[in-house]
């Protein structure tokens, strides 16, 4: 099997992650990595070329897909530049910064023909299969609660974001919601703010509660500024239906009424990097295409314009909202045409949900 040659894009500490999880990937071989800190670059793998520039870089090294772990400030022009040098993206959570950002690179993966996957981590967890396997077993459900406590001093541009535990942490649990009930929200109610204490210079706790399209409610409320005890990164979760209860604490095995028996030996970014390398391979579409992957972060936009406005938020209109800025922004005439030719935004990024994955 001809290795997938890889460049990645961010040297900082994610990136330095990612750098461990190719080195341990079968099948796959850094090519080069790219940052406009030169020196971090390099002192990241000294033995591998370097440079600032993506598409430069790739062409010189003859890399065939790029991982974009660059700021979410930065993932719609370095995703955006790769696709149209013919490059396929596995790219961080968030898919971009904004919706209307998100919805022009799905727009861009289709003009260009070429795979944009996005990396939401904490949905490659062998646990979480399991508890998905669980839900289908608990009939109706009608509550799902997230909580999320701890108390980490990143440093950094997350002390300086708006809403950093929306932003940056509370997007995998909505993710992970979404896989588990297999369906998608309709409307949110959030309140979020920032306790006295708090050493980050945004909203670092909310609560959110999310009404889903099949009528159950799912409820998430957490802290990043939160001393004592602590749940685990993946929270705490609690899955309430007509056949019972089920808890998962986010480290070990989910319990309940009712059993799993589905397996699964992908896990985090690793599990994420060997999913896309086999989708290129394959052909098939893979869990956490970036159509699939719009609507988690439109829940981010949603509960804080919710937050923001002291009113809920429907979903559909973020996602047409974020339709009408992407035309209004788009500098590209082809990415421009494609996003004013879709049907109802909800209906592409739901479409892309058909197939459920694995």
């Amino acid at each position: 099997m001809t290795p997938l040659r890889v460049v990645v894009v961010g040297a900082g500490s994610m990136g330095r992650a990612w750098l461990a999880a190719i080195a341990a990937a079968p099948g796959v071989q850094l090519a080069g990595i790219v940052d406009l800190d030169l020196a971090a670059a390099r002192a990241a793998r000294p033995d591998v070329p370097v440079g600032t520039d993506v598409v430069e870089l790739a062409a010189a090294t003859g890399a065939d897909a790029v991982i974009n772990v660059t700021v979410p400030a930065a993932h719609h022009a370095v995703t955006t530049a790769a696709l149209f040098a013919g490059l396929p993206v596995l790219g961080e959570k968030p898919v971009a910064d904004t919706v209307a950002q998100a919805l022009s690179l799905a727009a861009a993966s289709e003009v260009t023909g070429k795979l944009f996957m996005v990396s939401q981590s904490r949905r490659w967890n062998p646990q979480l299969f399991r508890l998905r396997e669980m839900v289908s077993q608990l009939g109706a459900i009608g509550t799902v609660t997230t909580e999320f406590f701890r108390a980490p001093r990143f440093g950094g541009f997350r002390d300086e974001m708006a809403y950093p535990l929306l932003v940056d942490m509370a997007i995998h649990p909505f993710d992970s919601v979404r896989f588990l009930l297999g369906t998608d929200p309709v409307s949110v109610f959030c309140e979020s703010y920032n306790p006295s204490w708090s050493w980050f210079e945004g909203d670092a706790a909310a609560t959110a509660i999310f009404e889903m399209a099949d009528g159950a409610r799912y409820v998430y409320t957490g802290s990043w500024c939160s001393p004592g005890p602590e749940t685990s990164w993946n929270g705490s979760w609690r899955v309430s239906g007509a056949n019972g209860t089920l808890f998962w604490d986010g480290e070990n095995e989910p319990v309940g009424p009712v059993q799993a028996t589905v397996t699964s030996d992908l896990s985090g970014i690793s599990g994420a990097l060997r999913v896309f390398a086999d989708a290129l391979r394959t052909g098939e579409r893979p869990m956490g295409e970036v159509h699939e992957n719009v609507m988690s972060l439109a829940m981010v936009e949603a509960a804080i314009e919710s937050s923001r406005m002291g009113m809920p938020v429907r979903l559909n209109d973020v996602l047409d909202n974020a339709r009408r800025t992407a035309l209004r922004d788009e500098g590209r005439p082809d990415v421009r045409a494609t996003l004013a030719a879709w049907p109802p935004v909800p209906e592409v990024v739901s479409s892309a949900r058909a197939r459920q994955w694995p």
